[in-house]
């Protein structure tokens, strides 16, 4: 009995493990990434001004403090905020100085001439070679101690930007995972969403720039882009017809219509990006929730995969889809409408590579006929590495997501310690071979287990 009981209690362990095993893969390639761009931080803004603060004495606190900073927007909220805290504390002769190099300069040599001289200056990181470089040669300051906030030890690539950045960069070819996903599942491909990509983003631009342009309204831009995706699902629902009315490969149907899609997509834009959009339609693919700052893009691909999730392991459809892909005669046999369940899925995908081409339109606040360019091959990749079998039958919608993200971290994290773009193709590539081999393993363990028994 004991034994019994430790090998049923295995099974959902080794089940979880086969189904979301690259999950360990992608927090190792955090801790890697973490580990290689462990390096000084330097705050900046009202943050900065308060490690400065705080990293002040009590007497320093009361002296003659002079901060001088450039002109951008982060370093008049550091001034500011560090001026607004000093005299909080009773510090009434605080000044600030603030402008270019030249214009600092000369202040900080008008200011020499007519009070006594500070001995304490505040600046910030970015600006600190500047005021040294200008105190070293006026000689009333040659004893100035310039004061800047403290640094700290943190990994680039675990930022809250960076963070925010990787995840949107993956939202497009995440959101379109996710009908590739259920493609994939029936043992099919969509070679076309790379061009479907680029046609959608055209078709928005297009018809916005015809019905207004930059004075166009939300409910113009809200059309447009309902247009560009139904467009794509339509092509998409065509692919679905090709390969189950006149059972053409998936390869290939998928594959002439990618040519037909890009081919459109040129014809209407003429070879040229369209830039007559609204400054308002970047909201989707730029803006961001006020709290926490996570795109709307990010949230949008989040609800997606939720629903994705509940429809492909709490419904009959979803069962339906994995049924196809298992044994496409046994669904056939057991009523299930075969042809249909493929349209649909055709379909789908299609929805969502439009969805995709009005998120970047969106991003790049523009569309062009090269958007998308090898976008396929990525989808595709995020896939497989998150575990779908190219063999049908078999695959996760969260895996979709985790490979995604694997993808977007190796990406984000080879930019971050400098490896050039050739190199990061050839690992890319590896990881998509990787993914494969391993999935053929796989499926080479499961036919050998089920010959034993």
């Amino acid at each position: 009995m004991p034994a019994r009981v430790s090998q049923g209690t295995s099974r959902p362990l080794s089940r979880f493990v086969a189904d979301y095993g690259m999950l360990g893969i992608l927090i190792l390639l955090c801790i890697l990434f973490s580990v290689l761009t462990l390096q000084d931080q330097h705050t900046t803004g009202a943050d900065a001004a308060g490690a400065l603060y705080a990293a002040l004495s009590p007497a320093e606190r009361t002296e003659n403090i002079l901060i001088v900073c450039g002109d951008n927007a982060q370093d008049q909220a550091f001034a500011d905020a560090l001026q607004s805290r000093l005299r909080q504390s009773g510090n009434a002769s605080v000044q600030i100085l603030a402008g270019d190099p030249p214009t600092v300069r000369a202040q900080l040599e008008a200011l020499a001439d007519t009070v006594a001289v500070s001995n304490l200056i505040a600046t910030t990181q970015g600006f600190a070679p500047v005021v040294q470089s200008i105190t070293s040669a006026i000689p009333a300051y040659s004893k100035a101690r310039v004061l800047t906030p403290p640094s700290y030890r943190w990994p680039t690539f675990l930022l809250a930007d960076n963070v925010r950045n990787v995840a949107n960069q993956i939202t497009v070819i995440a959101i379109i995972a996710i009908g590739m996903t259920m493609v994939i599942i029936t043992a099919g491909i969509d070679l076309s969403v790379g061009s479907l990509i680029a046609l959608s983003a055209v078709v928005t631009a297009w018809l916005i720039g015809n019905a207004g342009g930059d004075t166009a309204s939300g409910g113009v831009m809200l059309l447009s882009g309902l247009a560009g995706i139904l467009l794509c699902g339509a092509i998409g629902a065509f692919s679905g017809l090709m390969i189950t009315r006149f059972r053409i490969p998936p390869f290939i149907a998928t594959l002439a219509m990618m040519q037909v899609a890009a081919g459109v997509a040129y014809i209407i834009s003429q070879g040229k990006p369209i830039y007559q959009i609204p400054g308002g339609f970047v909201l989707l693919g730029r803006g961001a929730e006020p709290l926490l700052r996570i795109p709307y893009a990010v949230l949008l691909m989040l609800v997606l995969y939720a629903m994705a999730h509940v429809v492909m392991t709490r419904t009959t459809l979803g069962r339906y889809i994995y049924a196809v892909g298992g044994n496409p005669e046994a669904a056939r046999l057991a009523g299930i409408r075969t042809g249909g369940i493929l349209l649909l899925v055709y379909t789908l995908c299609g929805v969502l590579a439009g969805l995709g081409g009005v998120l970047m339109a969106s991003q790049l606040k523009s569309g062009a006929p090269t958007y998308g360019l090898t976008y396929e091959l990525y989808v595709i990749a995020a896939v497989v590495v998150g575990g779908t079998s190219l063999s049908g039958g078999e695959g996760r919608i969260i895996g979709t997501l985790i490979g995604a993200l694997i993808i977007a971290v190796i990406q984000n994290g080879m930019n971050l310690t400098n490896v050039e773009t050739y190199t990061q193709k050839v690992v890319l590539g590896l990881v998509i071979l990787g993914a494969v081999l391993l999935d053929r393993l796989k499926q080479q363990g499961i036919r050998l287990k089920m010959r034993r028994t």
